[in-house]
């Protein structure tokens, strides 16, 4: 029996991902270097140091290494069989979390054991991704065969979202939809991201164009309105590939716009409500008309897509005032540029991008950043660890770094591609859209694009819950990786 788990053991690092290990290494040591320099005290210079956020940080980074090794120590099975009960056990501690966590900052997401602290929803992103491909390794399973299918994908999605929201924690919430990429790879229709990207299209010009009226409405829900109804004219001419509608509507819409021009130049005062409701209404029972004389199903889909885009516009001022907090509210404001804020909510943002546009091209240097020194940017060496390689290394170092991650991104990508299995497949995927997900709205966050929202920069960010999340989620990867070549051998 030792001999076998011998022979198991060197099988594993003999058919393991070695590129992949020395870019996590690579990784997460110039993100302990990083935190280094983003906390760097005169009186305490050392990165060993274990009162220091570098000197926790390189002993999370042993702790990781070996909890690693433990992962590609372990039956490749297990990993497979227990997916369900680890999810099950998860979604339990996230549960639990909700209740016995103490208020930390406004929300209930760490558990505190002695000096240290965890926050399980790092720990639920490898289990729901588990979950996930166990489902999709069912027997008969196929994405698109059943709608019953796509319910039970978004419920283990959706689970741990709503569990983690009751923990006041939105920015760990949202890295569980970057899972929604996972299933387009596997068969989901374009049309669901097209449909994402144009909801969040949707709510950002309303929201930050409320001024001035057109036509008594708000600038931005002109604008939505007439983007609409050219999505509603493409989608018929290409999604549909019906011409003579399509150039109905588009006949339709611009000849009514004309008449409104003119109309309103005349004095005329028009309800531009009332007038694109009425223009998108009588396009779609006309398109509907189109749709029971032809029976073509795909008329019904973007009628569907039209009607539900004009009921999202008018929930995104209920949701904007009446569901999001007001810090919430406060802090898209300010990445609209609707808001400056700058000693308030703005604050952490315009810091950073000072410090950015500081270091300039080469940088000034390792340990020589004054906004880092000074402690200008609050969570410098957490959520805002980006701005010291911006300063330090300048433009050049933070492309370096970006570079660094988009390798790591395609061997990860190589690696899922080369799966024989479903379960190794989408699992590998799972990390590559969380890894993704993390990587932009972080980097988007610290240069003013995106909200603040709290999203760690992966393996950079100090923090032992997340090291120890992302090194679980990228060594059962790995091993999973290396089976596949035991199983051939």
């Amino acid at each position: 029996m030792e001999s076998r788990n011998t022979d198991a053991g060197t099988s594993v690092f003999k058919s393991l991902d070695w590129i992949t290990v020395f870019l996590y290494l690579i990784l997460v040591m110039m993100g302990a270097v990083s935190i280094y320099a983003a906390s760097y005290d005169f009186d305490n210079a050392s990165l060993f140091d274990l009162n220091e956020f570098s000197g926790k940080q390189i002993l999370w980074i042993g702790l990781s290494l070996i909890v690693g090794l433990v992962i590609l120590l372990m039956d490749y099975r297990i990993y497979k069989i227990y997916a369900y009960p680890i999810y099950g056990l998860v979604l339990l501690i996230l549960l639990v979390t909700i209740f016995i966590a103490p208020n930390t900052k406004g929300s209930h997401s760490w558990l505190v054991f002695g000096p240290v602290s965890l926050q399980p929803a790092e720990f639920g992103k490898f289990a729901t991704a588990l979950c996930l491909a166990k489902l999709f390794d069912s027997y008969n399973f196929v994405l698109n065969q059943k709608i019953s299918n796509y319910f039970r994908a978004l419920i283990i999605i959706f689970i741990p979202i709503i569990l983690i929201l009751l923990q006041r924690e939105t920015g760990s919430a949202l890295v569980y939809v970057s899972f929604i990429f996972v299933l387009y790879r596997e068969g989901m229709s374009g049309l669901v991201l097209f449909s994402v990207l144009c909801a969040v299209t949707f709510f950002v010009v309303a929201v930050k164009f409320a001024d001035p009226l057109i036509l008594g409405i708000p600038l931005g829900e002109f604008t939505v309105f007439i983007l609409i109804m050219l999505i509603f004219v493409c989608m018929i001419l290409f999604y549909c590939r019906d011409g003579i509608i399509g150039r109905n509507l588009l006949f339709g819409f611009a000849g009514s716009g004309l008449v409104v021009t003119i109309l309103s130049l005349c004095g005329i005062s028009i309800n531009g409500t009332i007038y694109f409701l009425s223009m998108i209404g009588l396009g779609i029972i006309y398109t509907a008309i189109m749709m029971f004389r032809h029976r073509i199903g795909k008329y019904l889909i973007t009628i569907g897509f039209v009607a539900t885009s004009v009921m999202f516009l008018y929930s995104v001022n209920y949701v904007f005032g009446n569901v999001l907090e007001p810090h919430q509210q406060l802090r898209i404001k300010v990445a609209l540029g609707i808001e400056d804020n700058i000693m308030g909510a703005g604050y952490n943002v315009n810091q950073s991008k000072i410090a950015i546009g500081s270091g300039g091209v080469v940088g000034k240097g390792f340990l020589n950043g004054t906004q880092t020194k000074l402690k200008f940017v609050p969570e410098q060496h957490t959520d805002f660890i980006f701005c010291t390689i911006g300063e330090e290394e300048g433009f050049i170092g933070s492309v370096t770094v970006l570079l660094l991650y988009l390798v790591f991104i395609l061997r990860i990508i190589h690696i899922a591609e080369r799966q024989r299995t479903a379960f190794e497949r989408v699992y590998a995927y799972c990390v590559v859209s969380i890894l993704i997900f993390h990587l932009g709205i972080n980097v988007g966050m610290v240069i003013g694009l995106c909200p603040v929202i709290g999203i760690p920069l992966p393996f950079f960010s100090y923090g032992g819950s997340s090291l120890w999340g992302f090194t679980i989620l990228l060594f059962i990867l790995l091993r999973l990786d290396a089976a596949r070549k035991e199983r051939t051998d």
